[in-house]
């Protein structure tokens, strides 16, 4: 049944008052939370379908990318909806998708490519486009292109960033972890909070192809190590002792759909600890998706310090780079880098395809190294044949020396020399 055709838009609002603002626990208000979580799960199906959509069309795009969507949070709408004043039916970003590229003129160009494929193909449509990348958003500094898309009643929200745009907004998230603030919604110290204002202005000068002074670069600098002595004397739980989880991530693989297929996946993150707790694989169908987030979220809740987040994709690879932060936080002393350090990460971020990451996760797996080879008939029809890119990407492979062929047509393994190099875009 259509959700409009069950709840009224004024009953949708009324829950969004309930949750936003709580009073005594009545059975009016346990129906409530029932019809909020109803309206928030049915934007899931109209997103999937989109993403999927934004994806075939990004395989004639030409460039690298990741696309990943996620279901809003119940905690994160309930602050959205107390710091904003607004009605749950006015928020536009409960379904949302993210696009990352190579750099900002990448940006401009897909802005106008996916709003000539809505003209021509249809299947939803774009009702307007906000640009924050030139000034940056609010006091911290976010920057990013938002597409507001439409999908059977649905508002959707299409982040579209470059990689240092989300290398930026990464690194803040990171440091919400172990900070135990929410820095993007301008929780927290107003120095930590500066310090990232004052990072992505100096990333938008390098992005810009202006490189930073001296003075800016050692203004900058203080910043950080005030920044940091705040975050480390409010850490008590010294959660930056802990690290990324590769057998989550090996888990979460197998667990992945077929060819192509998006899988959403339920993830418990743990801000106690900066680690996950849980995960499940969650399909599209409303109802079934419905009764395991809010199982999650009852079990699992926010004052606890717990996460519960759905993100969805057709590789679990692609979560990690849109993602990262779940997936374990590296020693604090890492987390707010100097100037230097960032500019050599986000430049080494997304210097190969998707396919090509697609196609080192498979020979990792299989454990193709060295003398250990797979014909190409056998990767590119069988371990390899989702990856549409595959000649493309694996001649990007070759060139970079990750993986060893004599010739075009001899086996491939993977370069034992490039072992770490390999690893770090896993």
């Amino acid at each position: 049944m259509d959700i409009e055709m069950a709840l009224s838009k004024s009953r949708i609002d009324k829950a969004g008052r309930s949750l936003a603002n709580p009073g005594e626990l009545t059975i009016e208000s346990m129906e409530l939370e029932e019809d909020f979580d109803e309206y928030r799960i049915s934007h899931l199906e109209p997103l999937s379908l989109t993403t999927l959509e934004l994806q075939n069309w990004l395989h004639g795009y030409g460039s690298s990318y990741y696309i990943a969507q996620r279901v809003k949070r119940k905690p994160q709408i309930v602050r959205k909806l107390r710091r904003l004043s607004v009605r749950l039916t006015q928020l536009q970003d409960i379904g949302g998708c993210r696009i990352i590229v190579e750099n900002n003129e990448n940006v401009d160009q897909l802005i106008p490519f996916i709003r000539d494929n809505v003209t021509k193909i249809g299947g939803f449509s774009l009702r307007r486009v906000t640009d924050y990348r030139e000034k940056g958003r609010d006091q911290t500094g976010y920057r990013s292109a938002h597409l507001l898309l439409e999908r059977d009643g649905r508002s959707l929200e299409l982040q579209i960033r470059s990689r240092i745009q989300h290398y930026w907004a990464e690194s803040i998230e990171r440091t919400s972890v172990i900070y135990g603030r929410h820095l993007k919604e301008q929780e927290g110290d107003p120095a930590v909070i500066d310090y990232f204002r004052q990072l992505s202005d100096v990333f938008y000068e390098i992005e810009s192809s202006r490189n930073p002074n001296v003075q800016s670069k050692v203004a900058l600098d203080r910043k950080r190590e005030q920044a940091q002595r705040i975050i480390y004397e409010s850490d008590k739980n010294r959660i930056f002792d802990s690290s990324v989880n590769e057998d989550i991530v090996l888990t979460l693989a197998n667990m992945q759909g077929g060819d192509n297929d998006l899988t959403n996946w339920i993830m418990v993150f743990n801000w106690n600890t900066g680690d996950f707790v849980t995960w499940d694989v969650v399909g599209r169908e409303a109802e079934s998706a419905k009764a395991k987030y809010t199982q999650y979220e009852s079990q699992f809740s926010s004052e606890a310090g717990f996460e519960v987040v759905m993100i969805g994709s057709s590789d679990i690879a692609t979560i990690r780079q849109t993602h990262s932060h779940y997936f374990g936080i590296e020693k604090f002393d890492t987390i707010l880098e100097s100037l230097d350090q960032s500019i050599v990460g986000f430049k080494t971020r997304m210097d190969i395809d998707v396919g090509a990451r697609q196609i080192l996760a498979l020979l990792v797996r299989k454990k193709y190294w060295g003398r250990k080879g797979a014909t190409i008939d056998t990767l590119k029809n069988h371990f390899a044949k989702g990856v549409n890119t595959f000649e493309s990407s694996l001649s990007t492979l070759r060139e970079r020396e990750l993986v060893t062929m004599s010739d075009f047509q001899a086996p491939v393994s993977l370069n034992i020399k490039k072992k770490s190099e390999i690893e770090s875009y896993l």
